[in-house]
């Protein structure tokens, strides 16, 4: 679900060209698919589907961002969720309490006809199983698009690669990934540059959060903006009720973070999550190669495994060839 620290950063989010994002960078994986099977949906919810009952909205989404991302330019490296550390075994119970309501509601709201509710619950009920990576990364791959599981986070992976310098940037739409210390987040990659957001339909394009930018002009330290985080609440930790992002960013001004948590969260204790935050696990064994799309691939997967239009992606497919200065896909044929 990511940190909440939205109402501080309006400031600091810049907006970004698509033909300024050429480079390597590192997407949260399981972000992605997550957005992608909670905004591609039938109005009453119902995902996409083939005629097996498969679910394919994870696969549409995938495949149309990616073939963005390379006509522009961009070398993404797609990083999974390996282990989660210990404490978060709360939150994950939690969410799949939640979830499980959610589909119970999905279902009552189906049975009485209301599929605006059925559409908000199915959202809630939404799960990146083991079956939706796997047919990722096997597009992936199709895709020429290189892709590890982390030993921990996601996101923190890709912030320590971008730390690095083998990435330019990190892609989420969650601000944790400022936590881990990504120092340049984009954000904001829909193909379709349009979101629903409370049942309305938006405009959204790139933005660009540069995590300097953010801690000098807050005038904190990384390691307070990971405090306002718990104070918050993360995916780590339970925040302290009715503290939002301005008044916790007043809290480690003034220097009561440790007086806060002591007095609202009593038994807590804020070091772990907080050396997650800093020091989370990563691996430097990947390689980043990109390798050439498989296009005759792509067209027995999508359309033939899982009964695509064979015109829509025959016409993604032939503009990413022009893109690309290939040959046609006349000439493939």
């Amino acid at each position: 679900m990511g940190v909440a620290l939205r109402d501080i950063l309006l400031d600091y989010k810049n907006p970004v060209d698509w033909n300024e994002l050429a480079g390597n960078c590192a997407v949260d994986g399981n972000n992605a698919l997550y957005q992608f099977l909670t905004t591609i949906r039938q109005p009453d919810g119902t995902p996409l589907m083939d005629t097996g009952g498969r679910v394919t909205s994870h696969l549409s989404g995938l495949f149309f961002r990616l073939s963005n991302f390379l006509e522009n330019g961009m070398h993404p490296v797609f990083i999974f969720d390996g282990k989660p550390p210990q404490f978060k075994s709360e939150t994950i119970i939690i969410r799949r309490e939640k979830k499980e309501k959610a589909k119970e509601a999905y279902m009552e709201a189906i049975a009485v006809g209301d599929t605006k509710e059925a559409f908000r619950q199915a959202r809630s009920a939404t799960k990146v199983d083991s079956e939706i990576i796997e047919s990722s990364k096997k597009l992936l791959k199709l895709m020429g698009v290189p892709y590890f599981e982390a030993p921990g986070e996601g996101e923190a992976q890709a912030a320590v690669m971008a730390m690095s310098g083998d990435v330019k940037y990190s892609i989420s739409q969650d601000y944790d990934s400022l936590l881990f210390g990504a120092p340049r987040l984009v954000r904001n990659m829909t193909v379709s540059r349009r979101r629903k957001v409370r049942g309305r339909t938006i405009s959204v394009n790139p933005e660009k959060i540069v995590l300097s930018d953010v801690l000098s002009g807050l005038m904190i330290t990384r390691e307070e903006l990971i405090e306002m985080g718990i104070l918050i609440g993360t995916d780590f930790n339970e925040g302290v009720r009715g503290v939002g992002a301005k008044t916790a960013l007043k809290i480690v001004r003034e220097g009561k973070f440790a007086e806060t948590v002591s007095e609202k969260l009593p038994g807590f204790d804020p070091d772990p999550v907080k050396e997650f935050f800093l020091n989370p696990p990563y691996s430097s064994d990947y390689n980043l190669e990109w390798k050439a799309v498989d296009f005759d691939g792509i067209i027995d997967y999508l359309c033939g495994d899982y009964e695509f239009s064979r015109g829509r992606i025959d016409a993604i497919l032939e503009k990413l060839n022009v893109k690309q200065g290939q040959k046609t896909l006349e000439q493939w044929f």
